[in-house]
Order: C-alpha cells, then sequence, then structure tokens
C-alpha cells in the first residue's frame, strides 16, 4: 500500500513541478521578465516544492512527525553553524534577495563598480545566490553579492566613459544575449 501511495505522489509532484514551470514562464513572459530572473524563481520554488513532497513522503510512509523534526532540526543546525561560521555566505545570499528585488540594474547592463584602488567595468552576464558575474573583455569576473552593495555601481550609457581597457565593451555590448533582440545601426537606419 505504501508503494502505491508513494507512486500517486511521486506522480503528483512531477505534475506539480511542471505546472509551476510552466505558469512561471507565462507570467514571466506576460510582465516582460528578465529571463534570468524567471529561471531564478523556477530554481527556488522547484527546490521549495522538492521539500515540501519529500517531507509529505516520510509522514505517508508512516514515519512519526516527532523523528521527522528531530532529523530536520538537525539538518538545520548543522546549517545554521555552516552559515554562522561563514559570515560572507551568509552575508551574499541575504544580499542575493535584496539585488533581486531592488537592485536597479539587470542582466546585459554595462555597469561600473567604484572602488578606491580599482574601477571595475563590464557587463553583467548572470546574478545568482551569491555572487554576480561580470564580463570584461574576455574574462568572466565573479564579484561577491555582498560587495556589490557595499560598493558604488554606476549604469554605463555612454562607453565613451569607460577606462581604456574597455574599448572591447561596445563589441561585448551589441553581442549581448540582452541585445540580441536590438536592431543594429545599420539595420535601425534601413527601417
Amino acid at each position: 500500500m505504501s508503494i502505491f501511495i508513494a507512486i500517486i505522489l511521486f506522480a503528483t509532484y512531477i505534475i506539480c513541478m511542471r505546472f509551476v514551470s510552466s505558469t512561471i514562464e507565462k507570467v514571466g513572459e506576460k510582465k516582460s521578465v528578465n529571463t534570468y530572473r524567471i529561471k531564478y524563481i523556477g530554481k527556488t520554488l522547484n527546490i521549495s516544492l522538492t521539500v515540501f513532497f519529500v517531507i509529505v513522503l516520510f509522514l505517508l510512509l508512516g514515519i512519526q512527525y516527532s523523528q521527522l523534526s528531530v532529523f530536520l532540526s538537525s539538518v538545520f543546525a548543522v546549517i545554521g553553524v555552516a552559515l554562522f561560521a561563514q559570515w560572507s555566505i551568509l552575508s551574499n545570499i541575504t544580499s542575493s534577495l535584496i539585488i533581486f528585488f531592488a537592485f536597479p540594474y539587470r542582466v546585459g547592463d554595462v555597469i561600473r563598480i567604484v572602488d578606491k584602488d580599482d574601477d571595475l567595468s563590464g557587463i553583467i552576464e548572470e546574478i545568482s545566490l551569491f555572487h554576480v558575474i561580470i564580463l570584461r573583455g574576455d574574462a568572466l569576473i565573479t564579484y561577491p553579492n555582498s560587495l556589490m552593495l557595499q560598493k558604488a555601481v554606476i549604469k554605463v550609457s555612454d562607453l565613451s566613459k569607460l577606462p581604456p581597457h574597455a574599448s572591447t565593451l561596445n563589441q561585448l555590448v551589441n553581442n549581448s544575449p540582452a541585445n540580441t533582440d536590438k536592431p543594429t545601426e545599420k539595420e535601425a537606419s534601413v527601417k
């Protein structure tokens, strides 16, 4: 009987995952949300659904709530100690949430991060849970989310104001995934 319940629960899980993924994509396209944000929300909800269905499966298979709560509290205690030991990880996760909801820059934007020693300029390629990936020339730079919120970040609209090392950024901007659907100057002049 418990195998039958597990099979039904697994089928329900698969159906829910597909429904949630397709709903997120439809709403994202309807609201013109960046594809990277859609993927980020999809991953987060998929992980949450997976955890929920695993807990339900344990409860349906007869594992008592007290045993499950001891196991989960042990897991959360270990995770809590690990995060406490690594403040930077916790601050990057918190910064990730702030960046996701309130960051004025998006994937494909050309930015300059002002630092007292060295300015960093490039194209935002990806915003993830722990860091922002910036394309600078032919190199990818991984920049921690917590530093992204602590430093001054300038959105560059005039590429001539970038430092000399950024001479290839104009070419990169034109080839950026965020700009592939925009017509080039030549195409715009023909229309």
